[in-house]
């Protein structure tokens, strides 16, 4: 198959490549999300844009300026009478989930390699997106939009722009492959580059580690067995061992004969592709491979050299069965972008591009494309629903803004959302294709998408419970029969578990009441032992400190350990306090992930300073000072209209990875402001002190 058609494109992405007034967002009911390009002005007569697409876009949503704020509670309510706007007709909040800089390429190598088009519009705007996230120093990408540039994203974006009709002489790419060339090229790029490079047919297999799919001929109970590998490495692991299996390589063109060139210093057919099996770039290392995985590497590559066909075909057959029930079990969502792009191209190499299956990719391919201001990008699962929808729903509930009159209409769509975001059945294909049951469960995004995680279904129920039994005016749409995915441990899921059981036991004393008990015990006990020396929690989903500590104390003041009762949460609250800045807020990078240690960020940041006031106030922390200044700090910030600007990213994925969750600014400074409120003046009316204990009391935040 040839290139796609080149393009010309600017120098830069400073500007839209396409006319922003013509995308739409397509909200369907279950939260899908789909983006829109109207060609032609009767479309766009036909199909205004509304407040949700103007938002994402990045252009003036046109919401008026709203009175100043009188106090904390006011400044609540502006940010909900803006948020509100982007609340979608079915209840649930759309938002962007993008961040990982190695999507992209996935998207755009896996797409052309199955002959999968994009429209123009959309190429266009990938590469704006591309350019825009080049680092202006050097002009490569990390592996995420903050990091540094390294050979996983530097090679594998840059692969990206040249399938997507940008020009080896385009500015943009003559200074990334200057900077790919410093760095020795990509014969040292991480094992996924590998694999997406060797794919395309400008790497060799030989250059690779094996990933063999024998591994699924395994007897179960084997304690390796790849059914209890942790779920992101197994469902990447089964599309991967198949097309290895196969030695799926695309045919040669000439745009693989010149990226052969571009993307090596040296003659790519001279290199000595078994040397770089375990030649990674210094660049890219997070956790060096140890001598244990490099033999594991060696023992494999013997293996490979003599493997039995029958076994690698029967091997090949479980693998591809395993694809097909993954793609069926999720309506071919997959687990993730990575996975999907990888089912993608299995699929269409054994039943080809006529085929259900290559279809229904095609359409789902749609879900993972986001476009914000900067471009269009490939985001980091199917959306982030459930997630951004549970906390505004308790952020309402618990601020008191819920009982507004105004705002009664919302809080019943987000309910009926949460209804039927609700998963009632398990997977079609349930334990022979290693699934978990999620009968009850919530998901992350959809319940088409299907997987869940124990903080998901936490703060599914804890949402579905706020606004059925704190509120006097909505159904109880969920009963208590619909009230489950096996992880690692961490303590932000742990919390919402714990919290989750304990709201629950409050309304149903009599359900399963010793195994509730239990279960709250023994994750309090882990959450105690989780607790670092300095009386922090690591964050291994948000960053990093401040998200974790919320969470912890949140959990530990539900079975009574506070400031005042517990040492732990005092010295949690005292370490908290060790880092709020003089201008009262928190601001923490996303190395604290990387490094398990605290590491401040440039700016102080929104977000994190909610966190941190929230995770004092759930501490009852008893000096009113420093959560007065986090306030005054989070009110400066707000706009007139009442909304926040976006700042440093949130979220991390596996501590190595930054990702998106742009709803946090409003979900999060709302529920913190509205509480804060109600805690200061609790704290008043019992005549607390400041912090250095001086007697002013709480004064009027304004």
């Amino acid at each position: 198959m040839s290139a796609w058609r080149p393009l010309n494109v600017p120098l830069t992405g400073e500007k839209p490549f396409t006319d922003y007034k013509r995308w739409r967002l397509l909200v369907n009911d279950g939260g899908r999300h789909t983006w829109h390009y109207l060609r032609t002005d009767e479309e766009v007569e036909k199909w205004p844009q509304n407040d949700v697409d103007r938002f994402s876009l990045g252009l003036p949503t046109g919401l008026p300026a709203l009175s100043p704020p009188k106090d904390a509670l006011d400044a609540a309510r502006n940010g909900y009478k803006f948020y509100k706007h982007l609340q979608s007709h079915d209840g649930h909040w759309a938002g962007e989930y993008g961040g990982p800089m190695f999507l992209i390429p996935g998207l755009v190598i896996g797409s052309y390699i199955t002959g999968m088009s994009f429209k123009e519009e959309e190429r266009l705007e990938l590469i704006r997106y591309l350019f825009n996230r080049a680092n202006p120093k050097d002009g490569g990408w990390g592996i995420h939009v903050e990091g540094h540039s390294t050979m996983f994203g530097t090679g594998l974006n840059y692969t990206a722009l040249r399938i997507l009709g940008v020009d080896k002489d385009h500015p943009v790419c003559v200074k990334a492959r200057a900077t790919m060339h410093k760095m020795g090229g990509c014969t040292s790029i991480p094992s996924w580059g590998k694999f997406w490079l060797t794919l395309l047919n400008v790497y060799d297999w030989e250059g690779s580690n094996p990933v063999p799919p024998e591994l699924w001929l395994l007897p179960d109970w084997v304690p390796f067995h790849p059914h209890k590998w942790w779920i992101h490495t197994r469902n990447v692991y089964i599309p991967m061992s198949y097309l290895f299996g196969v030695k799926f390589q695309m045919e040669e063109n000439d745009l693989i004969l010149s990226l052969r060139e571009e993307l090596y210093p040296e003659d790519y057919y001279k290199i000595n592709w078994p040397a770089q099996r375990n030649n990674i770039n210094k660049l890219d290392e997070y956790s060096p491979h140890s001598a244990v995985f490099n033999a594991i590497g060696s023992v494999l590559s013997i293996y490979e050299g003599c493997a039995f066909p029958p076994l690698r075909r029967a091997a090949n057959a479980k693998a591809y069965r395993l694809i097909v029930m993954e793609d069926e079990n999720t309506g071919y969502q997959t687990l993730g972008p990575v996975s999907k792009m990888f089912n993608l191209i299995a699929r269409t190499h054994v039943e080809g591009r006529e085929s259900v299956a290559y279809k229904e990719h095609m359409i789902k391919r749609q879900d993972f494309m986001w476009v914000n201001a900067e471009g269009m990008m490939m985001t980091g699962t199917n959306g982030s629903q459930l997630w951004d929808t549970g906390f505004i729903a308790q952020a309402l509930v618990e601020t008191g803004l819920a009982d507004e009159e105004e705002n009664k209409e919302s809080l019943l769509k987000t309910l009926e959302w949460l209804d039927q975001a609700q998963i009632r059945n398990d997977p079609k294909h349930y334990k022979e294709a290693y699934r978990h049951s999620t009968k009850g469960a919530w998901g992350f995004s959809t319940t088409e998408q299907g997987y869940t995680v124990s903080d998901c279904t936490g703060e599914g129920l804890k949402s579905a419970m706020y606004l059925q039994f704190n509120l006097g005016f909505t159904p109880k749409l969920i009963s208590k029969e619909r009230n489950i995915m096996i992880e690692y441990n961490y303590p932000e899921c742990t919390t919402s578990v714990i919290t989750c059981l304990a709201i629950f036991r409050k309304h149903f004393p009599d359900y399963r009441a010793e195994d509730i008990d239990r279960t709250i015990k023994g994750a309090i006990k882990y959450l105690h032992a989780a607790q670092t020396p300095e009386g922090g929690w690591v964050g291994s989903w948000g960053i990093c400190f401040t998200y974790a500590m919320q969470f912890a104390l949140e959990s530990l003041s539900l079975v009574g350990e506070t400031y005042a009762t517990s040492p732990r949460a005092k010295k949690a609250c005292e370490y908290l306090l060790s880092h709020q800045r003089e201008d009262g807020g928190w601001g923490e990078s996303y190395k604290s992930c990387e490094q398990s240690r605290w590491i401040e960020h440039e700016n102080t940041q929104v977000v994190q300073t909610c966190w941190a006031v929230m995770a004092l106030m759930y501490a009852k922390y008893p000096f009113p000072e420093p959560i007065e200044r986090g306030v005054r700090l989070v009110m400066s910030r707000q706009r007139p209209d009442g909304s926040w600007p976006q700042e440093a990213i949130e979220g991390i994925f596996n501590k190595t990875c930054a990702i998106a969750y742009p709803n946090f600014k409003f979900s999060f400074p709302i529920w913190m402001l509205g509480k804060a409120h109600r805690y200061l003046n609790d704290l008043k009316a019992k005549g607390a002190v400041n912090g250095n204990g001086n007697g002013h009391g709480v004064n009027g935040i304004h």
